[in-house]
């Protein structure tokens, strides 16, 4: 049996309808997370950040970053060493907010250690906000778990 042209087009069309509202429909149910909920308020912060940013790579030594089973051992550079230190560790994960690790720490030696757990895999970037002697720094790195 032979199929007129015109109805070959109908059913391509009807495939292409259907597709098209398949894409609508799963694209209302995908889930869309923002980086901050007050995004804005942190923007106009930002230029604190990039000043403690500046403050921390003048430094001879790199932040030392060690992954352990379970944990991170984060060693500061040596000038934090026999100081009051204090700040938060931010380990964030760009895909789901639930993943995030945020620990607030204090530390006299410039080290200290942050639990990781087995479920929490995957490339999270670890923002470290540290205050010495009331002047703040701050450093990022990316990091896999």
């Amino acid at each position: 049996m032979k199929i007129h042209w015109g109805y070959k087009i109908m059913i391509v069309y009807s495939f292409f309808v259907v597709g098209m509202l398949f894409l609508v429909i799963k694209s209302t149910m995908q889930k869309f997370e923002l980086v901050q909920p007050d995004y804005y308020a942190d923007e106009l912060k930002y230029q604190t950040v990039i000043d403690a940013s500046q403050r921390a790579k003048n430094f001879q030594v790199a932040l030392n970053v060690q992954k352990q089973a379970g944990k991170l051992n984060i060693m500061l550079p040596k000038e934090f060493n026999n100081k009051k230190v204090t700040g938060k560790a931010h380990l964030y994960y760009a895909a789901d907010i639930q993943k995030d690790i945020v620990k607030k720490f204090d530390t006299n030696n410039g080290t200290f250690t942050i639990e990781t757990f087995s479920t929490t895999k995957g490339n999270y970037t670890l923002k470290l906000e540290v205050m010495k002697e009331g002047v703040s720094y701050y450093y990022e790195q990316k990091i896999f778990l």
